[in-house]
């Protein structure tokens, strides 16, 4: 048997590389994160090959003192622990590992000049090598040189991905360090080339935010967006939720915040997924920007090496607070639906280029004086069947009270297109409304509320499902059982390590498969602490009898029953979308529709 050894120090550094440098976007966070935490204003990256050639930050922070430059290469080497304290901590860096790691398997040069001194140092690291330290010239700050990445440990380069997957991982996460801060300026090139520009914002912070959020997802997002900022109590929720129906295909766009950290938490996903759970299709995504503020030692960011991921002390605080923070904001903006819709409805919109064929020009008529005398009851006799109104469109005569319903938000109904779809006009614009969509809205909320005053019906089971499970699961479930019950699932304890299953929601049939749904939902506590399955799948069967229970397509309806429609939509949440994700209505402006005509 071989004996115990201590692994030399570059050996150390290198397996804590595989850890927290495993790519060239990770090496870059560390540098960056480093510059914020030194006061930099402007960070500025170079890079080359996806950053496997060149990584170059340079920032205009505070800058280190020749002791200071000599230390920061040690591993477990700070300045972000002055009291050694793991749980009140301040900066985005805090482990001491980054700068010898990246020195373990790269060729690593820094150079920077302290605020305080009238010149630089610089000093080199090379494969766990380190050089001493030179005088330089350099500005107030640091610049730090990462040259081929990953030449010490051959093998980690074959796991690299091409330059461009690289870079693009490299730009993503600038962009979400840049999203957390507004008043820092961020430029980054790529070989020799700009990909990146984002001037620092001296406005008030939630507008240097959002400016800052225009900038990197674009002008559609702030415009389809609605204003997150909820406090519970020392819980911040603040950002933008995007409107349900402008939504993207993958969760990529959903940017999370924790004390100006960014993360990729599975609580906080799952908080998003459940707020927007019955406003848009399973696989459809909605674009978030969320960011939640907690005291420091309220939260555990030391649980994993690149930081990525969180611990909160009181998770189901948190999960409380986020998903409340989106339903509210979205049941405030409910109402309305993406602009890109109406953009892309005013686009299938083509003017006419040609005359089409007339219905009189396809045949044959003489040309003498008698014929043209004939001209216009000809005229007339051609045009009359286009005249006449389409079984598929139908006006009705409105009454001076529902005329008078113009101004309401969703305007006066004028007529139904196609049995399905109502047209109501507006002071600036008209409406165009889904009536089977727009129904299967509100008769789906009515249900949700039926469930919400009482206990759901239960059916009983005639032998008890008994589950096999963990003790601490077991009595994680129970402490639940009042809120299972309420849902008509009455769960006990069966004695050691068993739980049984008395009763199940009647909504969810005989074919339940309720040892699953119990499993899933333990599942989900013990990861989350709390659970939206059970509720999920009940709203996902209120979903199917709202679905059957609304107004079909294909019903003529008439003016008062539109007008009840249109009153309805406006006085309940979430009418903006079906059931399923789509919108309801589309609002065409009259300016974009005179566009059309070429009046303006």
């Amino acid at each position: 048997m071989l004996s115990i050894r201590h692994l030399p120090d570059y050996l150390v550094n290198q397996i804590a590389a595989g850890e927290v440098i495993e790519r060239p976007a990770a090496a870059l966070k560390e540098l960056v994160e480093n510059a914020i935490d030194a006061g930099a204003t402007l960070v500025e990256v170079d890079l080359r090959d996806g950053g496997k050639s060149l990584i170059r930050v340079r920032d205009n922070g505070s800058g280190m003192l020749r002791q200071d430059l000599e230390a920061c290469i040690e591993r477990h080497a700070t300045s972000k622990l002055n009291d050694d304290d793991l749980v009140n901590i301040q900066h985005l860096g805090f482990r001491g590992e980054a700068l010898p790691s990246i020195g373990s398997v790269a060729r690593l040069t820094i150079t920077t000049r302290h605020k305080d001194e009238d010149s630089g140092w610089t000093l080199c690291v090379e494969g766990g090598k380190k050089s001493t330290t030179t005088p330089a010239p350099h500005p107030k700050g640091t610049s730090v040189e990462v040259r081929d990445l990953f030449y010490a440990t051959p093998a980690r380069l074959k796991f690299l991905k091409t330059d461009r997957a690289e870079y693009s991982a490299i730009k993503d996460m600038l962009n979400r360090i840049a999203m957390a801060n507004p008043s820092i300026s961020f430029h980054l090139s790529h070989n020799d080339m700009n990909g990146m520009k984002l001037d620092a914002y001296s406005l008030p912070f939630e507008e240097s935010r959002q400016k800052r959020l225009g900038d990197i997802l674009g002008s559609d997002f702030v415009k389809n967006s609605v204003p997150l900022d909820v406090m519970r109590d020392y819980v911040r929720i603040s950002g933008f939720a995007g409107l349900p129906s402008f939504d993207k295909g993958s969760a990529q766009h959903q940017f999370l915040f924790v004390n100006g950290r960014p993360v990729r938490d599975k609580l906080l996903i799952g908080c998003v997924r459940a707020a927007y759970s019955d406003l848009m299709p399973r696989d459809r995504h909605p674009v978030v920007a969320i960011y939640v503020d907690v005291p420091p030692e309220e939260v555990d960011v030391n649980v994993h090496p690149a930081k990525a991921e969180v611990r909160f002390r009181d998770a189901g605080l948190i999960r409380g607070a986020i998903i409340s923070a989106l339903k509210h904001a979205l049941i405030v903006g409910g109402q309305a639906t993406s602009s890109t819709i109406s953009r892309f409805a005013l686009g299938s919109f083509k003017p006419q280029t040609s005359m089409p064929s007339l219905p009189f020009s396809r045949g044959h008529y003489s040309t003498s004086s008698s014929g043209y005398g004939n001209l216009a009851e000809r005229m007339e006799q051609s045009y009359a069947p286009l005249m006449q109104p389409a079984p598929s469109a139908r006006a009705e005569i409105q009454t001076p009270e529902i005329a008078s319903h113009e101004s309401y938000p969703l305007g006066a109904p004028r007529a139904q297109l196609h049995e399905n779809y109502i047209i109501a006009q507006t002071p600036d614009g008209i409406v165009l409304v889904d009536q089977h969509a727009a129904h299967e809205r509100l008769v789906y909320e009515r249900l949700k509320a039926q469930m919400k005053e009482g206990q759901l019906a239960a059916q009983s089971l005639l032998v008890p499902e008994i589950i096999d499970m963990d003790d601490g699961r077991v009595q994680a479930l129970c402490e639940k059982s009042d809120l299972f019950c309420k849902l008509g699932l009455e769960i006990e304890p069966f004695g050691p390590g068993c739980l049984a299953i008395r009763t199940t929601p009647s909504l969810l049939g005989h074919r339940l498969d309720a040892k699953k749904l119990v499993l899933d939902i333990a599942d989900e506590l013990e990861e989350h602490g709390a659970s939206a399955i059970l509720e999920e799948k009940i709203n996902a069967v209120l979903s199917t009898m709202a679905c059957h229970g609304s107004v079909r397509s294909g019903r003529r309806m008439n003016v008062d029953e539109m007008d009840a429609l249109l009153r309805q939509m406006e006085a309940t949440e979430n009418s903006g979308y079906c059931n399923h994700g789509r919108p309801t209505y589309i609002h065409l402006s009259l300016k974009d529709i005179e566009k059309l005509f070429q009046r303006r």
